[in-house]
């Protein structure tokens, strides 16, 4: 059985207190959606993290939120963080352009578990914005491929043109050693995939269940539906993770808004075990 991951210290210092990054690069991936590249605004070298992690950005004279990182965790040289604009603090971050300045507060709380991934078949699950926290995990296992048995990675928007990062996972469809499938809720004629809930892919899945190990990000009530689904695979629910959302605020345990019962989601999660968080899951606005 996996260990359940614990939560990584935060940097040396006043965990509350930002330090300043400038913008490097700024993508647009579709309407209201952004990917920006952070770059050290000073000589001091970016903060590591680990696949699932997130920050808290800060727009001056704005608010703060917390966004996943969605790059990859090898390069060091940047972070890279995709927002849609959905309040006042978002609509602020995907207006900013190269060469502006922002605040950042290190990478908080826990990780997917990739030590815990090697030698097992591995079942990747996203919906919508849901790709980006698992990105992070997906440049992991393809740049160490060998360490895994089966991947599958399986993704499901609400339309053609919500897709996310389409030309990486064009880039990634073209591999042999990763099953990939894409499925839209909503078709339109530019569209020749499959169409219908990302759970209708799970009995494709081609991974032996007994040494598989599930990761799944997308809007609670996607998660809950595909973790059963992974359960009626027969993949167990203690090698099921999920990322959880709520209204984080202070990203250290400290405010309370993303309480729920004993479980702080900003310092004891975002990744848990879906075992642990199973009943939480039916809690309003998880």
């Amino acid at each position: 059985m996996p260990a359940i991951t614990e939560p990584l210290a935060p940097a040396e210092g006043d965990p509350m207190l930002p330090r300043i990054v400038r913008v490097g690069k700024r993508a647009r991936d579709h309407n209201g959606t952004v990917t920006l590249t952070l770059e050290s605004a000073d000589e001091m070298p970016l903060p590591t993290f680990r696949p699932g992690q997130f920050t808290m950005l800060y727009v001056f004279g704005v608010g703060e939120i917390p966004v996943s990182i969605s790059g990859d965790a090898a390069d060091e040289t940047c972070l890279v963080q995709t927002v849609r604009a959905v309040g006042a603090v978002s609509q602020a971050v995907t207006e900013l352009q190269p060469g502006d300045t922002l605040g950042l507060r290190r990478p908080f709380g826990t990780a997917w578990p990739l030590e815990d991934l090697n030698g097992r078949d591995v079942v990747i699950v996203a919906g919508g914005l849901g790709l980006a926290p698992l990105r992070s995990v997906i440049y992991h296992v393809l740049a160490n491929r060998a360490r895994f048995g089966n991947v599958a990675l399986l993704y499901g928007a609400r339309n053609p043109a919500d897709i996310l990062f389409r030309s990486q996972l064009e880039m990634w469809r073209k591999r042999l050693d990763v099953q990939l499938d894409v499925m839209v809720d909503h078709a339109d004629s530019s569209w020749h995939g499959r169409v219908g809930a990302v759970t209708l892919l799970l009995p494709r899945l081609a991974v032996d269940a007994a040494r598989a190990t599930a990761l799944v990000c997308g809007p609670e009530v996607m998660m809950r539906f595909v973790a059963a689904g992974l359960s009626d695979t027969g993949i167990p629910d203690s090698s099921i993770w999920v990322s959880l959302e709520r209204n984080m605020e202070c990203a250290i345990g400290l405010c309370g808004h993303c309480q729920v019962e004993g479980l702080f989601v900003c310092k004891d999660g975002p990744v848990l075990r879906y075992d642990r968080v199973r009943r939480l899951m039916g809690v309003k606005e998880l």
